[in-house]
């Protein structure tokens, strides 16, 4: 059986983002499909970010009392970790929504919910080659056709993919790792690193799969990214660590799995990115998910 990651990969992604989404993979679990009238609240304590799509209305967005934005035309808002929000409509005839709860592996951790604004808000017109998969989704949204969840949540997960593209193709995120991989040159030392996170990256070898100097990888890489290379192949391999230790796996097995010699190597790493020691990290973790 074909798993809808490796499906996705295969008809909508860029190299760009295939390793950060076979490491990092991301679910999407539908949970209304109508018309919403007048006021409505959604607020969540959990680490799971919502996709709303409009398909037509016109919608108040508001943000703690304060008004973020004004939907006139069908459109997208993703909120990558929740953040409570207000819908305001017409109290009869409202707007139409499809919304689903997405789960991005690792939580505040996932490398691209920490690239993400933490709202964003697009007219489905400017999603480029969203608008048969949208129609699509819509025309199943509003059915009662068999297996229609699944198919809806696959749907979903597709459209995060599409709009994900767009922003990095029409250079929507400014600085972070999307703004990296918008970069047609940066974003093949990205890619390296995102696929041989073990390997000793120096950053002469970064310049090469570039195709660019040192110093100029060195300076754009600090300017489109935020950091330095090493800093960011640092982020990077604590947060392959994070996934792995949250699957169980042994310290030890970790610090070798994502190119570190010790776990006292792996645990320098881990605080100097985290404030905490990867075993504290992880309790708080468990202690959180059991509570």
């Amino acid at each position: 059986m074909i798993s809808i990651n490796n499906m996705i990969r295969s008809i909508f992604v860029t190299d760009r983002l295939a390793a950060l989404l076979d490491q990092f993979p991301v679910t999407a679990r539908i949970f209304n499909t109508s018309a919403l009238c007048g006021i409505n609240d959604l607020s969540r304590s959990d680490e799971v970010g919502y996709l709303h799509l409009i398909r037509q209305g016109r919608v108040a967005v508001y943000h703690g009392g304060q008004e973020m934005a004004q939907i006139t035309e069908p459109s997208l808002l993703l909120y990558p970790l929740p953040i409570a929000h207000r819908f305001v409509t017409d109290p009869e005839r409202g707007a139409d929504f499809v919304c689903a709860d997405l789960g991005f592996e690792g939580g505040a951790s996932n490398p691209i919910v920490m690239s993400l604004p933490t709202f964003i808000c697009l007219p489905l017109a400017m999603i480029g080659g969203a608008e048969s998969m949208l129609n699509l989704l819509f025309t199943e949204a509003f059915a009662q056709n068999c297996g229609r969840e699944a198919m809806l949540n696959r749907m979903v997960e597709i459209v995060l993919i599409q709009v994900l593209r767009h922003l990095m193709e029409a250079g929507g995120i400014q600085v972070g790792m999307l703004a990296g991989m918008s970069h047609p040159r940066l974003r093949m030392a990205l890619v390296a690193m995102h696929e041989k996170p073990a390997h000793d990256w120096s950053l002469e070898e970064l310049a090469k799969q570039a195709g660019m100097s040192r110093s100029v990888l060195a300076n754009t890489f600090r300017e489109r990214v935020g950091s330095t290379p090493g800093a960011y192949l640092q982020r990077w391999r604590v947060s392959l660590a994070q996934r792995e230790l949250l699957l169980g796996r042994s310290l030890k097995w970790v610090a070798t799995l994502v190119g570190y010699g010790s776990e006292a190597a792996l645990s320098r790493a881990f605080k100097a990115n985290c404030g905490v020691s990867p075993r504290h990290w992880l309790a708080e973790r468990r202690a959180r998910s059991s509570g």
